[in-house]
């Protein structure tokens, strides 16, 4: 118990009771709290997490809300069972056929679309001009009916000029890159991390505050090595696990 309660920071800048709805995540995930079980009783959570009955209370609602405990009158709380998206990393990173067999239907829906500079960043990424135009787009993956995965997304304006039309009509960066006559495209590299969502994320993920994302900056090249596009990913920690992978 002390243990528990010790890895409570009640100072880091993020609530207690998101602190707590990512601890039963973590015991959900390891095994602590088994698939369809009922969760213990607030009183019994409160006292191994070291917090009081509102806190584990307010972190078993947002859980609710999210779809990973539900909660029944009369009889207590109990874990959902949902299996996360499963999204492999690899030579070939496409957002449907990485989910293929996992979920029935998929796609790409584009937010928004805007035209700006190149940052440092992007220039490097993408092999152009610092301050050279490039087209962003915002998109959303979606799953089964569910948000899955939020990014924005840099091309090369010069080059790849109405691919926001492209994006809004097939629901598809492949499908969109095709009209540019790019058939095939390789991940030439991917940095991971994770961070609390920020309140754009929250919203499109539609996510509770504190909401873990993972992270993926990524650039594609062509098979002949010139880069085409840059993009930064986020996918919520409680629906999807990113695998690498050596393969296609």
């Amino acid at each position: 118990m002390v243990g528990l309660a010790s890895s409570i920071e009640r100072r880091n800048g993020v609530s207690l009771w998101r602190q707590i709805a990512d601890k039963i995540l973590q015991g959900i995930a390891s095994g602590d709290f088994a698939e369809n079980a009922a969760l213990p009783p607030e009183v019994a959570l409160a006292e191994r997490y070291g917090v009081n009955r509102h806190t584990v209370r307010s972190a078993i609602a947002a859980l609710v809300q999210e779809g990973v405990l539900r909660a029944e009158q009369g009889r207590g709380t109990f874990v959902l069972s949902r299996k996360r998206l499963s999204y492999p990393i690899g030579a070939r990173t496409r957002f449907s056929t990485g989910l293929q067999g996992q979920t029935s239907e998929r796609h790409i829906a584009l937010l928004s679309s805007s035209m700006e500079p190149a940052s440092r960043r992007i220039a490097e990424a993408l092999d152009i001009t610092k301050g050279a135009a490039v087209i962003r787009l915002e998109t959303r993956g979606e799953a089964d009916g569910h948000a899955v995965s939020r990014a924005t997304t840099w091309f090369d304006a010069k080059r790849f000029a109405g691919i926001e039309d492209a994006m809004a009509e097939t629901g598809s960066i492949t499908a969109s890159l095709k009209r540019f006559g790019i058939n095939d495209y390789l991940r030439h590299s991917t940095v991971l991390s994770a961070r609390h969502a920020d309140a754009d994320d929250l919203a499109a993920l539609d996510l509770q505050p504190g909401a873990i994302v993972l992270v993926t900056v990524a650039v594609n090249v062509t098979l002949d090595g010139e880069p085409i596009q840059f993009a930064e990913s986020r996918f919520p920690a409680e629906r999807v696990e990113l695998r690498l992978s050596a393969g296609d």
